[in-house]
């Protein structure tokens, strides 16, 4: 068996009925997560290792299951233990969405079509039993990038004037986020998985890193997915994606607006998390993504509805640092 298995995992694998399987190691993400892929003869299986007290599987069963009653494609889940932090689920296989069409570029457009399409069914749905996507939520995570980013670019920055920018963009936006779609939040290439058998794609996909989902507004995943910070999007796919999901779902005349205030609020707060992950957590392999990041920023920033967010960029990231796309960092 591989060395460094969760505690208690012989006992978890026998009472679920799965006493003698092969366990392999799969990487591991930003967090402290860790997975495993089980088989034992011709079935196979996924173990998700989060254990306490850093993870708690607890969110990611309620997510889980409330997206499965709703005929969404989370994986089941065939046995759990949250005390010790073991779930047992089934294995999407190997083809993460980002990772095939590396080798398969010619299906983007229809993977990103299916997956908007994930989103529209998901957004025809009544909201989840999650709690909101709200203000302080908001705040908490654009915070990141004067608590992170700022000190390790050596930059002194008006945090109070951060805050009075970001409420003057945010806060109008929150009634049109009422009674609010589920928003799975880390809604992205890498979390998406192409089933089918390997290497084919079925057309459908499967979802997976969904236990922070709360309830906010219908562009953020949107945002997530076409500004992805770990795969290239291009403006045109952006545009015609976001164009297949207005075709499918009413949208007001301020989606575009709040499509960039997303953007903006979700691409700041990636910025100070790869800077944590550096910083913190000793993860530098993150800081290659920024430049990625930043030129997305930069475009919604561009969006007159983020004036008073981008005159404070302007006036406390300087121009030539921002132009080199790292922002200070690597």
């Amino acid at each position: 068996m591989t060395r460094d298995l969760p505690a208690g995992l012989d006992d978890f694998l026998a009472q679920a009925g799965w006493e003698g399987a092969e366990i392999d190691p799969l990487p591991g993400d930003a967090s402290f997560r860790r997975y495993f892929r089980i088989r034992k003869g011709d079935k196979g299986a996924m173990l998700m290792d989060a254990p306490p007290p850093h993870e708690d599987p607890t969110p990611f069963l309620h997510v889980g299951k409330w997206l499965g009653e709703q005929g969404l494609r989370a994986p089941e889940i065939y046995a759990e233990d949250a005390a010790r932090g073991l779930v047992l689920i089934e294995d999407f296989g190997h083809d993460r969405m980002r990772d095939w069409l590396d080798v398969n570029p010619s299906e983007e457009r229809r993977a990103y079509a299916d997956a908007i399409e994930a989103l529209v069914e998901l957004h025809r749905r009544p909201p989840g039993p999650f709690d909101s996507y709200d203000w302080d939520v908001y705040l908490r995570e654009v915070n990141l990038l004067p608590e992170w980013f700022a000190p390790a670019a050596g930059f002194a920055v008006d945090a109070e004037g951060y805050v009075d920018a970001w409420r003057e963009v945010l806060l109008p936006m929150l009634p049109r986020q009422q009674p609010g779609v589920t928003v799975l939040r880390d809604y992205h290439a890498e979390n998406i998985m192409l089933l089918g058998p390997r290497g084919e794609y079925s057309g459908e996909q499967g979802l997976i890193d969904f236990q922070d989902a709360l309830v906010g507004h219908r562009a953020y995943d949107i945002v997530s997915l076409l500004q992805d910070a770990r795969r290239d999007v291009s403006k045109e796919l952006e545009g015609e994606m976001l164009d297949l999901y207005r075709s499918r779902i009413a949208t007001d005349s301020d989606f575009a607006a709040d499509y960039a205030r997303l953007g903006a609020q979700r691409n700041a707060k990636i910025v100070g998390i790869f800077a944590r992950l550096w910083k913190r957590d000793d993860k530098p392999r993150y800081l290659s993504m920024i430049p990625r990041v930043w030129d997305a920023l930069e475009r919604d920033l561009a969006h007159p509805a983020l004036e008073p967010v981008a005159r404070w960029f302007d006036a406390n990231i300087p121009a030539d640092v921002r132009a080199a796309r790292g922002g200070g960092l690597g």
